[in-house]
C-alpha cells in the first residue's frame, strides 16, 4: 500500500470535492433558467437524467483507462471537460446549452471519480483505508451540498447571478488542475478492457436486496437536487436563491453527518435505522406540501438526509462483507451504477407526472410511494450476515 504526504492526500480530496461541487452549482438557478427559456419541470428532470446517461458509460470505461494510461492522463482532461461544462452554464443562451453542460459534467465525473477515489486511498499518509474511505465519502457528499449553497449565496447577493457562481467554480478548478498534474502519468500497461460489471452468483441476492434501498435513497436525493427548488418556490413563493440552495444542501449535509456518526454501527444496522428515517422525511415532505410549511420542508430534508446517509453506509458495508475479495471491484462498479441510476431515472418519472398532476402533486405522489417502498424494503432487509459472508470476511 503506497502512502503519501498529507498535502497530496488533501489535494486529491479537494479535487474530488470541487468537481462534484460544480455539478450542482446550477441547482438553485434552474427556476431562473426555466423562466428565461420557457421549459416545463419535465425538462429539468431530463437535464439531470442526461448527466447520468453520460456518466455511467464513462465510469465503466474510465477505470481501465486510468490503469492503462495513468490517472493524470484521465483526471486532467476530466477537469478540462468540467471547465467546459461550467462555461456552458455560465453563457447558456437556450435549453440546449444546459443539456450540453450536463453531458460535459457527466463525462468529467465519470472519468475522474474512480481515479480520484483510488488516489485518495493510495495517498492517505498512514495507509489507513477507513480514513481514506470517510474522506472520499465526505468529499463526494460534501460537493453535493456545497454546490447549491455556494451558488445560492453568490447568485442572491452579488450581481450577475447566472455568471458569478460558475466563474467561482473555474477559479476553484485551477488548484485542482495543479493537483491532477502531480498524479502518476504512467499506467500499469494493462490492456484497455471496458466491460459491464458482473455479479458472482452467490452475491446477487444480497446485492439486489441492499442495492434496492440505495436506489431509493438516491432517488430521493435526485428529487431534492432537481425539483425541490421549484417545489420550494411553489410552496413558499420565495425567490431567495440562498434559501433555495441552503434547503437543498440540508439533505447532503444530513447524509454526511449520518455517515460520519454511523461508522461504529454494525453492517446492517445503519440501513435498519435509515429506511424508516427516509420514510419519515418523505412523510414530512408530503405534509409540508399540503400545509405550505417551509420549516417542515427543511426538517424533511434533514431527516431524509440522515436516512440517506445511513442507508448508503449500511448497504456499502453489507455488500462488502458478502462479496469475496477477488470480485469486489466488479461488484462496486455495479453498486455505483445503481447509485447514479437512482439519481437519474426516478426524477424523470416525477417530471412526467408533473405534466399531469402539476409539480406539487407529482412531488407529493412520489413522496408517498417512496415512503411506502422504504418501509417494505425494511421488512425484506436481511437480518444478519450469511455463512458465506462470515467465511470470506
Amino acid at each position: 500500500m503506497r502512502t503519501g504526504s498529507r498535502a497530496r492526500f488533501l489535494g486529491n480530496a479537494y479535487t474530488l470535492l470541487i468537481l462534484l461541487t460544480g455539478t450542482n452549482l446550477a441547482t438553485p438557478l434552474y427556476r431562473g433558467y426555466q423562466s428565461a427559456f420557457g421549459y416545463p419541470p419535465l425538462t429539468t428532470t431530463l437535464i439531470f437524467a442526461v448527466y447520468v446517461t453520460a456518466l455511467i458509460p464513462t465510469l465503466l470505461l474510465a477505470g481501465s483507462l486510468a490503469d492503462a494510461l495513468g490517472p493524470r492522463r484521465v483526471v486532467l482532461p476530466a477537469i478540462g471537460l468540467a471547465a467546459l461544462g461550467t462555461l456552458a452554464f455560465a453563457f447558456a443562451e437556450n435549453t440546449g446549452w444546459l443539456f450540453a453542460a450536463r453531458i460535459l459534467q457527466g463525462l468529467a465525473i465519470g472519468a475522474a471519480s474512480g481515479a480520484l477515489t483510488a488516489a485518495i486511498g493510495e495517498s492517505e499518509p498512514r495507509g489507513n483505508q477507513r480514513t481514506a474511505s470517510l474522506v472520499a465519502t465526505a468529499a463526494s457528499v460534501g460537493g453535493l451540498g456545497l454546490g447549491p449553497l455556494l451558488s445560492g449565496a453568490l447568485a442572491q447577493y452579488t450581481p450577475l447571478p447566472h455568471l458569478l457562481p460558475f466563474l467561482a467554480e473555474l477559479v476553484l478548478l485551477i488548484p485542482a488542475a495543479f493537483v491532477a498534474h502531480t498524479l502518476p502519468s504512467t499506467g500499469t500497461g494493462a490492456r484497455l478492457r471496458p466491460a459491464l460489471p458482473r455479479l458472482p452468483g452467490p452475491v446477487r441476492a444480497v446485492f439486489f436486496s441492499h442495492a434496492a434501498a440505495v436506489f431509493l435513497a438516491f432517488a430521493v436525493l435526485g428529487l431534492f437536487l432537481s425539483l425541490v427548488p421549484a417545489y420550494l418556490g411553489s410552496l413558499s413563493g420565495s425567490t431567495d436563491l440562498l434559501l433555495t440552495g441552503a434547503t437543498v444542501a440540508l439533505l447532503p449535509a444530513g447524509s454526511a453527518l449520518a455517515q460520519l456518526s454511523g461508522t461504529r454501527l454494525r453492517a446492517v444496522r445503519p440501513e435498519r435505522a435509515g429506511l424508516p428515517l427516509l420514510a419519515a422525511g418523505l412523510g414530512a415532505l408530503l405534509l409540508a406540501g399540503n400545509g405550505g410549511w417551509l420549516t417542515l420542508l427543511c426538517l424533511a430534508a434533514v431527516v431524509a438526509g440522515i436516512g440517506h446517509g445511513l442507508i448508503f453506509l449500511g448497504a456499502l458495508r453489507a455488500i462488502t462483507a458478502e462479496t469475496p475479495l477477488p470480485h469486489r471491484a466488479e461488484v462496486f462498479s455495479a453498486f455505483y451504477v445503481v447509485v447514479y441510476l437512482g439519481v437519474g431515472l426516478p426524477t424523470v418519472g416525477v417530471g412526467l407526472l408533473s405534466t399531469a398532476l402539476g409539480l406539487l402533486g407529482a412531488v407529493e405522489c412520489f413522496a408517498g410511494l417512496a415512503a411506502v417502498a422504504s418501509l417494505l424494503l425494511l421488512i425484506r432487509l436481511p437480518g444478519r450476515r450469511t455463512a458465506a459472508a462470515r467465511t470470506t470476511a
